[in-house]
């Protein structure tokens, strides 16, 4: 057996992998598919139709319900409860249960609720006592009921991207392909003007531009890439934060002021959020709408990176 099991488990299935940990009192179906290097905690119970990757923690408290697939390096937390049809009936059962995907390296905290037929982004954390209703993506960060996104994780995980901040100097932004340019203003009696050109302060010469308004504070917008277009982001009322990754390196800016721009070349991944009800995000592009430039994968779009 290249597993081991604590003497009160039930263990039911053959598809285990080597080095996983069952613990007191675990249950497993004979239909479910556990991975290499697992630790089961007291107290799990896992249905047939469940994949479960390798290296997955699963604190105590924890059912996995048919349609559920974890991938690999995922923490569960104690209690996290996960669901599988949203209108359950006693003895009506689908034909088919919603699944419910937490991608690789995502982790999710105590006592959260995950709904039927949510994806968990990549490296996503959710935090305690959340009620997840929708799809969270790749390195956000969300809490509440329902679970919103407020942040976004590092690279490495460990803690929230570094928002930079009004009075922070431009160059202690990470080295990343993205960048801030601050336009000079111009004020006087009558009120204040900025501006920018090209050549000269736009890093490109735009060819079309649209707006982002009476966007709700809640949403996201953005979280794609381009793989050719380039794009010149400014706030011209209100605010809003910014996320760029190019795979590399992963920071947050927040555009509060008209004279911040923020460049964001082809291959970077950008997501925009915190909106607030006033803001007017005005971006610049580089070409005309091409819906074969976008890339909406973010696993794909570190693949591409990778080459």
């Amino acid at each position: 057996m290249p597993y081991s099991k604590h003497p009160t488990a039930i263990v039911e299935t053959e598809n285990i992998g080597e080095g996983t940990q069952i613990w007191a009192f675990v249950h497993i179906l004979p239909g479910a598919k556990i991975g290499a290097g697992c630790n089961l905690c007291d107290h799990v119970f896992i249905e047939d139709d469940v994949v479960i990757g390798d290296r997955i923690t699963i604190k105590s408290g924890v059912q996995l319900w048919d349609g559920v697939r974890i991938e690999d390096d995922v923490f569960i937390g104690p209690n996290v409860t996960f669901t599988n049809d949203l209108f359950p009936r006693s003895k009506h059962h689908p034909g088919k249960y919603a699944n419910t995907v937490v991608c690789k390296g995502a982790s999710i905290g105590a006592n959260a609720t995950i709904l039927p037929g949510i994806t968990v982004g990549q490296n996503a954390m959710v935090g305690a006592g959340s009620v997840v209703t929708d799809d969270i993506p790749p390195n956000a960060i969300v809490t509440g009921n329902p679970a919103r996104i407020v942040s976004y994780v590092t690279q490495h995980r460990q803690r929230d991207v570094k928002t930079l901040k009004p009075e922070d100097p431009l160059q202690e932004l990470p080295d990343t392909k993205a960048k801030l340019i601050e336009f000079p203003e111009i004020s006087d009696l009558r009120g204040k003007l900025t501006f920018a050109e090209t050549p000269g302060l736009l890093p490109f010469t735009p060819v079309r531009i649209f707006m982002l308004y009476d966007v709700p504070g809640k949403d996201v917008r953005g979280e794609h890439a381009h793989k050719e277009l380039h794009q010149f982001l400014v706030c011209a009322k209100g605010s809003c934060a910014v996320v760029v990754d190019d795979g590399q390196e992963r920071f947050e800016v927040a555009l509060d002021r008209p004279t911040l721009g923020l460049h964001i070349p082809p291959m970077v991944w950008a997501t925009q959020y915190k909106f607030t009800s006033d803001a007017v995000l005005l971006v610049l592009a580089s070409d005309i709408y091409k819906a074969e430039d976008y890339i909406r994968d973010y696993e794909e779009f570190m693949e591409l990176v990778s080459k």
